[in-house]
């Protein structure tokens, strides 16, 4: 660490403990409002499913914190020479969830004042520590792995300072073949709430300081491997796939081979070949070919998914076809854990998208945890994968020293979109980059977007705020309304300016982002944007603002639990109840507005005939057929069901329609009686064989009530009670018979 000369004691007499203490303590905050990308960490690389040892070195660890980087004691503590005040801590956590501090939610506004690259001299810091064994698999070479800090972490093994993280929600590793030694080691991570960092982090949620992610020791053999890029293509014309694996170590191709099982295919890394035949991997039918890469020094699994994306005639063509995105933003929370959100939380959410046919996510605004992405790929669901990057509060200043124009702050967000690329470029499910989140435009994003372009070509850049969309390969808004939005279906938006941007633009296909703001009683005018997004190829569709509810969990005197938000904390910048604006609770409990979203995006639209004789399904499915659906009908009146049964539907096609002839007679079952008819399509019991991921729990329907029959009023209503019962008009409540 470099020392402030004027610190500096200017006798020959070695300087006091004391001075030696605040020298070091003014460097430390000297790192914490540096505007550099991590220090001491390796190159970002993929992560990796390997046969090589690892220790996962989750658990209880050992935690203090401080009200401020000048208060915090320097030195001993690293070794675990000096443990007072030290307590038990979980990680990975977020310490404001653990009774340590508190968490503080804003939207826009900074919680600190807004003079970068400076931070508060509040800045809550929180030391950690564990005592581990390292045992002789970990030999010679080694290397220590966070998935998740906030906001940013320095490390040290055995009392070496290894680096800093900067970026939260990106992964770091460094290199501890010098520093690891056989038996008892100490690893301590000092981490800041607020660093130069939280100027890119400014995202609508909590601030929740702490080791949020895995921490992992990961053994590097001889002959190992680095880094694996796989690009797994599809021609939908021929219906090959077309492979290609890269593998690496210190960034040199390397000698390996690539199997895949189900394929019978074995390939030398680094060539490509032509595959017959493929299964291509989709949302709706996601196959994944289950491949290996081995040295013969280390073997990393991986799942393959054969996809191609392609933008032609301003539309967004996953394998060829044209595809709607019914999607929504998440963020990651959890209402007792924070940011620590446990994988069989994140599994059940998806499965809980995929029961409301939700096809898309936009990871607002970061990248998920890696497991996540894992699931995606199984389960079947495109994603938008963002980078940890938003800068929103420098709007209320002009965008006055907005990071993403200062070329002071280019490395930093060139390191994150590296970090945010390199871990997840092999998952199928990832079908666009996006650079970031409201950070305004500059220089410095339009760096983020060539550097992601050569590096991975295959898949488009989004960013919503490049409206002029010269950095862009989708043009993205957020909250058009339905009027705007079908001008830019129809290609006759207002031009811009520059003739040669707008015709660029104009070849581009559109997304909404962000839209249907599911705050309250919301979100409301789904069915008119989802009308346009089906009438004009252009739209590509669009993200629910939001998935999930930010509330925090609390217990009242009686037991009862209950949500906090903004202010609820003592904070006097907040945001309030901003937070509580999602489809599903805190809790991941559904609103109304996630039920009325699921019919709106609904993937087959059945059509009743007005005379009951017959229906028309229209298949809205880009890949898959209808082979796994059982159709039926059902009459109803009087709270009773009259009639009902299943009804021969021949497989269709995605993208078609037939018209069905349902039994004779259908109409006339309940004489005069008010009546209602409903189809079903839903998922058959045994279909042959497993049915598609997107129809685990499709039930789609449509209620058809008849026409009103004779002199006797719109509506009638059947009452019992007494003995007696019968048919009441609506309005007269007279009875009719």
């Amino acid at each position: 660490m470099s020392v402030d000369s004027s610190t500096v004691p200017t006798d020959s007499r070695p300087a006091s403990p004391a001075n030696r203490s605040l020298d070091t303590a003014a460097a430390e905050v000297r790192e914490l409002e540096s505007m550099e990308p991590a220090d001491g960490a390796l190159p970002a690389r993929a992560y990796l499913h390997s046969d090589a040892p690892r220790l996962i070195l989750n658990g209880t660890w050992k935690f203090r914190l401080h009200g401020g980087a000048r208060l915090a004691p320097q030195v001993g503590w690293q070794l675990g020479e000096d443990l007072a005040n030290f307590g038990d801590l979980p990680v990975p956590s977020s310490w404001p969830m653990h009774g340590h501090g508190t968490p503080w939610y804003t939207n826009v506004q900074y919680p600190f004042a807004v003079e970068p690259p400076h931070v508060p001299d509040a800045n809550p810091i929180g030391d950690h520590l564990l005592e581990f064994e390292a045992g002789p698999e970990f030999f010679p070479r080694s290397v220590l792995r966070f998935d998740g800090i906030e906001s940013a972490g320095t490390v040290w093994l055995n009392g070496t300072r290894l680096g800093m993280t900067r970026g939260s929600r990106l992964a770091h590793e460094f290199d501890v073949t010098n520093v690891l030694v056989p038996g008892r080691n100490i690893l301590a991570v000092r981490v800041a709430q607020f660093s130069a960092a939280s100027y890119l982090e400014d995202q609508d949620m909590w601030w929740l300081p702490g080791i949020f992610r895995d921490v992992t020791l990961q053994a590097r053999p001889d002959n190992g491997i680095d880094d694996v890029f796989v690009h797994a293509g599809f021609d939908h014309l021929t219906g090959e796939g077309i492979l290609k694996v890269e593998v690496t170590r210190a960034g040199e191709a390397i000698d390996a081979v690539v199997r895949v099982g189900d394929l019978e295919l074995e390939l030398p890394a680094g060539s490509e070949q032509r595959i017959p035949a493929v299964e291509p991997w989709s949302a709706e039918l996601p196959r994944l070919y289950p491949a290996n890469v081995s040295t013969g020094g280390e073997t990393v699994e991986l799942q393959l998914g054969f996809r191609s994306i392609a933008i032609e005639d301003a539309q967004f063509k996953v394998n060829g076809q044209r595809i709607l995105l019914r999607g929504v933003n998440r963020h990651e929370h959890d209402p007792r854990l924070g940011r620590a959100v446990p994988r069989e939380v994140m599994e059940s959410e998806l499965r809980l998208m995929k029961q409301h046919n939700i096809n898309a996510i936009r990871t607002s605004h970061y990248p998920p945890h890696p497991e996540f992405l894992a699931l995606a790929d199984r389960l079947g669901f495109y994603v938008v994968l963002e980078c940890d990057l938003e800068t929103h509060g420098f709007e209320s200043a002009g965008w006055q020293q907005n990071p993403s124009d200062d070329p002071r702050w280019e490395p930093a967000l060139l390191d994150r979109m590296r970090r945010t690329v390199e871990r997840d470029k092999n998952h199928a499910c990832v079908v666009m980059w996006s650079l970031g989140n409201e950070s305004g435009t500059g220089r410095n994003l339009a760096a983020m977007s060539r550097w992601t372009k050569h590096r991975d070509p295959s898949r488009p850049i989004h960013y919503e705020g490049d409206w002029s969309s010269p950095y862009v390969d989708v043009y993205s808004r957020m909250y058009a309304d339905q009027a705007e939005t079908a001008l830019i279906g129809q290609g006759i938006e207002p031009a811009l300016e520059d003739p040669e941007l707008d015709a660029r633009r104009r070849a581009m296909p559109f997304v909404l982002c962000e839209y249907v703001h599911a705050m309250g009683n919301g979100p409301g005018g789904m069915t008119e944007y989802q009308e346009l997004f089906d009438r004009y190829p252009r739209l590509m569709g669009g993200f629910v603002w939001e998935w999930l509810e930010h509330g925090i969990t609390r217990t009242a005197g009686d037991g009862q639990e209950y949500f906090v938000y903004g202010g609820d904390f003592g904070e006097e910048i907040h945001d309030g109840n901003f937070v509580t604006d999602g489809l599903v609770d805190a809790n991941r409990k559904p609103r109304p507005g996630l039920l009325d979203f699921k019919k709106v995006i609904e993937p087959l639209a059945i059509t009743v005939a007005e005379d009951w004789t017959s229906f028309t399904v229209a298949s809205k499915f880009d890949f898959a057929d209808t082979s796994a659906l059982r159709f039926g009908y059902s009459v109803e009146a009087d709270g009773g069901t009259l009639d009902g049964g299943v009804v021969a539907v021949a497989p269709l096609a995605p993208r078609s329609e037939a018209s069905v002839q349902l039994p004779s007679g259908l109409a006339d079952l309940a004489g005069d009686a008010a009546a209602v008819l409903t189809v079903r399509a839903e998922l058959a019991e045994a279909t042959g064989g497993p049915a598609p991921v997107s129809y685990t729990h499709l039930d789609v329907y449509k209620r058809q009530p008849q026409r009103t029959r004779g002199a006797a009023g719109p509506c009638h209503r059947r009452r019992r009670g007494g003995g007696r019962d019968g048919f009441f008009g609506r309005h007269t409540r007279r009875r009719i018979r």
